[in-house]
């Protein structure tokens, strides 16, 4: 039997105790997605370099560990174990290892018609907008880690916000895993914002110790005519846990979504974010940063699908390698033979503290239309030699001339964020992350 062959029987015989675990869940409508996506996973297994668009990747820890969804009801930890998770909102939706914990969370004075909480009981109560975008655009049939996610899905956070509703405050959605060695966690996140509606969202990833787990999250985003949405996500879990992610927006007309990621933890992370503009006059902006150091593996994959003319999309992703941590960076731009005066325009920066640190580079541009304004660019680099020489003239040491500059390159995407709180939460979580790694280096 094929390295292969075991992979698929191990999640076929997991998948049989997990099915056990559900109940009366099994016999709900969306379990014949678990099953189909389970019977995918098994057809197109995980991924090897040998795929273009993982040869920089190798998640061979990941598939040669055996993984198991968390089925029992465990005990969710006490507010004062997790407080230094969250920041100061009304609106939180807490998860411990992919369960809803209602005790942690606070959902106050949501405006009229707007719903928010466990998918898992919007699913169970079959809110009609589950049914209609579920499952409906990040789909499983080349990417087995959407597979798998179907497969295992259980729960994690619905967001529905009307027509024309403003939501004043952020809504924070966190997941929070306790560590325990060889969990799957599968987060199944689905945010729908109505016509002309308003909405900023949180995803927060974060541990209680350290463990060897697998995150594989899915967020499907669905913005519709003039709705603006920012979506920001913050992924610090334990450095020896693996994270794979997976953010799949829609757009209609005159939408504008912003999506910023910031990843910190992690000894393999993979996030694939994948935008269509899919209506005219929409606009997408990418915006991302990456602090690795030891022997960190973090891969940022990004497509920005240009479907309908007169789209704006706008990317910039950074990141600072320490150690002997390893970047990938692939960004594509596509625009489709109808969509004529496009406008976009990727930019990815990298600066190298170390000369263990390296980075993949590729960003691309597929372009079928003709009357179209497209740019992209990559710069590697180490600290400006000058730039260090004229802060140490001003009395400051090395070490810290170096921090100045370092913080200065990281912060850029951090001040992009619009939610205050978490601004300054970031900050802080980028400063310790880069004091850590030059105590290491």
């Amino acid at each position: 039997m094929n390295e292969q062959n075991q992979i698929s029987e191990w999640y076929q015989s997991t998948f049989a105790d997990f099915e056990r675990s559900l109940n009366g869940e099994a016999e709900a409508e969306f379990h014949h997605h678990r099953r189909r996506a389970l019977q995918r996973f098994g057809e197109i297994g995980f991924p090897t370099t040998r795929h273009e668009e993982w040869r920089f990747t190798n998640i061979s820890p990941i598939a040669e560990a055996r993984f198991k969804p968390v089925t029992g009801e465990a005990r969710p930890p006490d507010r004062s174990e997790v407080g230094r998770f969250f920041f100061n909102t009304r609106h939180r939706l807490v998860f411990v290892d992919g369960r809803f914990a209602a005790e942690l969370s606070s959902m106050e004075k949501l405006p009229k018609g707007v719903r928010a909480g466990s998918l898992a009981a919007a699913v169970k109560s079959r809110d009609p907008e589950t049914h209609r975008f579920l499952a409906q655009y990040a789909t499983d049939e080349e990417n087995a880690f959407i597979a798998l996610n179907t497969a295992f899905a259980r729960d994690g956070a619905f967001i529905f916000v009307p027509d024309g509703v403003v939501m004043e405050d952020s809504i924070h959605v966190v997941y929070i895993a306790t560590g325990m060695d060889q969990s799957l966690l599968t987060p199944r996140n689905l945010v729908i914002a109505g016509t002309r509606s308003q909405l900023s969202f949180v995803e927060s990833y974060v541990s209680l110790k350290d463990g060897r787990y697998l995150t594989n999250a899915v967020t499907e985003l669905i913005a519709g005519e003039g709705a603006i949405v920012e979506h920001d996500k913050l992924q610090n879990e334990s450095v020896q846990a693996y994270h794979i992610s997976v953010i799949q927006t829609h757009q209609g007309r005159q939408s504008s979504v912003t999506s910023n990621a910031i990843t910190l933890g992690g000894a393999i992370v993979r996030n694939n974010v994948t935008a269509v503009l899919d209506g005219e006059g929409a606009e997408c902006t990418l915006n991302g940063l990456s602090l690795g150091n030891g022997s960190q593996l973090i891969d940022n994959h990004t497509a920005i699908d240009h479907a309908k003319p007169h789209c704006e999309s706008h990317e910039l992703y950074k990141a600072v390698l320490d150690g002997k941590a390893h970047g990938v960076f692939n960004g594509k731009i596509f625009v489709r033979k109808d969509a004529q005066k496009t406008n976009a325009k990727q930019t990815n920066k990298t600066l190298l503290l170390s000369d263990n640190a390296f980075i993949d580079t590729k960003p691309q541009l597929e372009i079928f239309a003709d009357d179209v304004k497209c740019t992209h660019g990559a710069t590697v680099g180490q600290l400006d030699a000058d730039q260090i020489f004229y802060l140490r003239t001003r009395g400051i040491g090395a070490d810290a001339a170096r921090d100045i500059l370092t913080f200065a390159f990281a912060t850029d995407v951090v001040e992009k964020i619009h939610v205050e709180p978490l601004k300054e939460l970031l900050g802080s979580l980028v400063q310790a992350k880069l004091e850590k790694g030059r105590k290491r280096s």
